[in-house]
């Protein structure tokens, strides 16, 4: 299959309603609508292909786009790769879950993130938080150097309500999953919670949402899910 075979097989899965949810949470056209289960289908006929992955991103359609995260080859990846999906990721959806949860499949995550988060620019800050937080969902806690998950916790208690919108949302998940994923810092994702509070964060268009890590940590707790792992990062 070549790109416009996966744009013509996307274009058919279109749902008006599903476009119009993509739309309101920031995508712009070209947009399908194409709910992501059904894009499983067409992903398992193709598997990993990279060349096509970078066609469809390059389209700028949000659907091709996203698609694109999932046929990508992580693998072969590189920084430069990563740097020029990040440019074109224009809202969250992109950011966090397509060039973040791909990137978290990589030898090279940790060091491309540390570069995001220090950018100062929201969506690669926010990719970065959200890259750990795949990270840390999913790989063996041993893989983590403590030392530096504690000084993000710090990071994120100092910072997050002062930091740009999208980035505070990925902050805050960042806090919760070191309390729910990271054992070895568990209490002390806890006591960051208490700490921060609510999170305040605007939204266009949108009511005003409040962020509070506390309470999810404290409902994982509950569900006796402290120590959770996913077993793949990727759909």
């Amino acid at each position: 299959m070549n790109a416009k075979d996966v744009m013509q097989e996307l274009e058919a899965l279109s749902k008006e309603r599903t476009k119009k949810i993509y739309i309101s949470n920031g995508a712009k056209e070209p947009v399908f609508g194409v709910a992501t289960g059904a894009m499983k289908p067409i992903a398992k006929k193709i598997k990993k292909n990279q060349p096509l992955a970078e066609d469809l991103y390059a389209t700028g359609n949000y659907d091709a786009m996203y698609f694109a995260g999932i046929i990508a080859d992580p693998a072969i990846m590189t920084e430069n790769d990563f740097e020029r999906w990040i440019d074109g990721a224009y809202f969250y959806m992109l950011s966090d879950y397509v060039v973040a949860v791909t990137l978290s499949e990589t030898e090279i995550a940790q060091e491309v993130a540390d570069k995001w988060i220090a950018s100062g620019e929201e969506l690669r800050m926010s990719a970065g938080w959200s890259c750990y937080c795949w990270l840390l969902g999913n790989r063996p806690d041993s893989e983590f150097s403590t030392t530096k998950i504690e000084t993000m916790l710090e990071i994120v208690k100092n910072t997050i309500h002062d930091a740009p919108e999208r980035t505070k949302s990925s902050m805050n998940n960042f806090v919760n999953t070191v309390g729910i994923s990271y054992v070895p810092l568990h209490e002390k994702a806890v006591d960051t919670a208490k700490a921060i509070g609510p999170v305040e964060m605007s939204q266009d268009k949108k009511k005003t949402k409040y962020l509070l890590a506390s309470e999810n940590i404290q409902k994982a707790i509950d569900r006796g899910q402290v120590g959770f792992k996913r077993k793949y990062v990727r759909c």
